[in-house]
C-alpha cells in the first residue's frame, strides 16, 4: 500500500510540475553572437567543381534563448555558395533559434563557373558574407574562395545508358585493337601539348595513340582525379620538359602531376589517382624536373627491356607518396639521374620481372609510416609468378646503382629475389645503404656486384618523413661519390656542382638552418 501512495505522489508532483512549464521564450538576437571564425577560407577549387563541405560555429554565449531575425548570404539566391543551417539547405533563413549557452553548426560548400563571372583571369577570386540580423544588430562572417580555371579532359558518357566510354588500343602486341575495361579516351592532335597556361583536369586516362607523342612544357599542372592518369600506349612517347628555378627551395618551373583534390588535407596523401602507364610498346619516353606526388604507383614502365633507347629516362625528378611504388619496372629499361623517391606504401623502386635498370646519382628512400609496409626501399627479381603461383623466369640483364642513397625507416631496404633459371646481373658502386638482416645475408665482399658500400651510415636527411630528403653537413655520405661516375652527371638536382667532391645521392649537401 505505501508503494502504491508513494507512486500516486510521484506522478501528481510530475504532473503538477509539467503544468506549471513555460514554453521557451526566444528572444530577437542583440548582436553578440560569437563565431568560430571571422572569415571561412574555401581552399581552392576548380571551376565548376564542388569544394568539400567547411563548417562555422555559432555561439549564444547569453542566459537566454534568442531567434536571429535573418541569416543570408549576402548575394542571396544570386550567391555561388551554399549554407546548410540546422540540416536545412538553403541560401536565405530566418527565425534561426540557438538556446541559451549553446551553439549551432553552419556548413558552406561551393561551386563556381569562373566564365560566368566574366573574368578572363586564370585564377579569381571569389567573396561573399553571412549575414546575421541587420540594422544596430548586424553581424556578419566573411566567405573566401580561390578559383582556378582549367582544362578539363574526360571520357565521354553514353547520354542513354550512362556507360562511360573504354579505351581500346593494341593492348597485347599482336597488331589488333583489344577493348579494354580502362575508362578514359585518346587526345585529339590539339591536346597534345600541354602548356603551363592552365592547369589540366583529367578524369579516366588520358591515352597518347600510336606513334603520337604528349609533350608537357616546363611549369605545366597536372591534376588527376581518382582512378585517373595517363596511359603511353604502343609506339607512342610521353615527354615532360620541366626547368630548374634559381629558388634553391622551390622548382617553380618543374612540371608537377598530383591529384585534383586542392585542399590542404589532401596535399600528401597517398593514392588520390592511378599512374603514368608506360604500356608495352611506347618509347622514348623522358621525364625532366617533374614531381610526381599522391598516386598509386608514380610510374609503370612494361617491356622493352631490350630497347636501344631505354624505355624511360627520368632526370631530376622526385616521386612521392605513392600508396604502391613509386617507379614499378615490369621486365623494362630505364636509366634515372638525379632522381628523389620516397614514401611508398611497397617499394620505392621495384625492378620486377627482369628487365634493365641504371640508376646513378640516386636516392631512393622509403620513409612510409602510413601503414605495414611489406617491402624494402629497392626490390629487384628476375621473374613472374602467375595466377597459380608458377614462376615464368626472365632475365635481369642489368641493375647499376652508383653514387646512390638506399634508405629508409625499416631495418632492411634492399632485396635481392633471384630465381637461378635466369640472369640476375646486379652491381652497387659507392652507395649509402641500409640493410640489417639475419633472415636474408647479402655478402656485401662480393665484388663483382658490390664496391664500396656504406652500412650502418647516417644519410643525415633533413626530415626524411616530410620528403626532404637533403643531405646535411652530419651525412656519412659527403664526398664519397666516384669522380668518374659524377662527371656523367656533373649537377646534383639543385645545379650544385659535384665534379670536384662529389656526395652520393642525388643531393649535395647542405647546412640546415634551424
Amino acid at each position: 500500500m505505501k508503494r502504491i501512495l508513494y507512486f500516486v505522489c510521484t506522478i501528481s508532483v510530475l504532473i503538477l510540475w509539467s503544468s506549471c512549464r513555460k514554453d521557451f521564450e526566444f528572444s530577437p538576437s542583440n548582436g553578440t553572437l560569437q563565431f568560430s571564425k571571422d572569415t571561412v577560407y574555401l581552399d581552392t577549387v576548380f571551376t565548376n567543381i564542388g569544394s568539400s563541405t567547411y563548417n562555422l560555429k555559432i555561439y549564444n554565449r547569453s542566459d537566454n534563448d534568442i531567434s536571429i531575425p535573418t541569416v543570408r548570404l549576402g548575394e542571396g539566391e544570386g550567391s555561388n555558395y551554399r549554407l546548410n543551417v540546422d540540416g536545412i539547405a538553403g541560401k536565405v533563413f530566418e527565425n534561426v533559434e540557438i538556446l541559451a549557452k549553446d551553439s549551432m553548426f553552419i556548413f558552406v560548400e561551393t561551386t563556381i563557373d569562373i566564365e560566368a563571372l566574366a573574368t578572363m583571369d586564370t585564377q579569381f577570386l571569389y567573396t561573399d558574407i553571412i549575414e546575421f540580423d541587420s540594422g544596430t544588430n548586424y553581424q556578419k562572417v566573411d566567405l573566401v574562395t580561390l578559383v582556378k580555371d582549367a582544362i578539363f579532359i574526360y571520357p565521354n558518357r553514353d547520354d542513354t545508358t550512362g556507360v562511360i566510354e573504354t579505351l581500346s588500343f593494341d593492348a597485347d602486341g599482336d597488331g589488333t585493337p583489344d577493348e579494354t575495361s580502362i575508362q578514359g579516351r585518346f587526345l585529339t592532335d590539339a591536346e597534345l601539348t600541354f602548356t603551363n597556361e592552365k592547369p589540366y583536369v583529367i578524369y579516366g586516362y588520358a591515352a597518347v595513340d600510336e606513334g603520337k607523342t604528349l609533350e608537357i612544357e616546363a611549369g605545366a599542372r597536372v591534376h588527376f582525379h581518382a582512378n585517373s592518369g595517363l596511359l603511353i600506349t604502343n609506339t607512342a612517347s610521353l615527354e615532360i620538359n620541366g626547368a630548374y628555378s634559381n629558388d634553391q627551395e622551390l622548382l617553380e618551373n618543374e612540371v608537377i602531376l598530383e591529384g585534383d583534390r586542392l585542399e590542404p588535407l589532401f596535399e600528401d596523401v597517398p593514392g588520390q589517382w592511378g599512374t603514368i602507364w608506360l604500356f608495352n610498346g611506347s618509347q622514348n619516353n623522358s621525364i625532366n624536373y617533374a614531381t610526381i606526388k599522391n598516386a598509386t604507383i608514380g610510374i609503370l614502365s612494361e617491356g622493352n627491356q631490350a630497347a636501344v633507347n631505354d624505355k624511360l629516362t627520368i632526370t631530376n625528378s622526385q616521386i612521392y607518396n605513392s600508396s604502391n611504388f613509386g617507379i614499378l619496372g615490369r621486365a623494362t629499361s630505364i636509366t634515372g639521374e638525379n632522381v628523389v623517391i620516397n614514401n611508398s606504401g611497397q617499394s620505392s623502386f621495384a625492378g620486377t620481372a627482369g628487365g634493365k635498370y641504371n640508376f646513378t646519382h640516386c636516392t631512393l628512400a622509403n620513409y612510409w609510416n602510413t601503414s605495414f609496409r611489406q617491402f624494402p626501399s629497392v626490390l629487384l627479381n628476375n621473374y613472374v609468378l602467375d595466377e597459380n603461383n608458377n614462376a615464368t623466369p626472365n632475365n635481369l640483364i642489368a641493375a647499376n646503382f652508383n653514387n646512390c642513397i638506399i634508405y629508409g625507416n625499416d631495418n632492411t631496404e634492399l632485396f635481392l629475389d633471384e630465381n637461378s633459371n635466369a640472369e640476375f646481373n646486379y652491381m652497387f658502386t659507392n652507395v649509402l645503404l641500409r640493410y640489417q638482416s639475419s633472415n636474408n645475408p647479402i655478402d656485401f665482399d662480393d665484388p663483382l656486384h658490390f664496391a664500396n658500400i656504406l652500412l650502418e651510415s647516417n644519410p643525415d636527411f633533413k626530415d626524411g618523413f616530410e620528403n626532404m630528403l637533403m643531405i646535411g653537413d652530419n651525412s656519412d655520405a659527403i664526398n664519397q661519390g666516384d669522380l668518374i661516375i659524377a662527371g656523367q652527371v656533373p649537377l646534383d638536382i639543385l645545379t650544385v656542382d659535384r665534379t670536384v667532391s662529389p656526395d652520393l645521392g642525388a643531393y649535395q649537401h647542405t647546412t640546415f638552418e634551424d
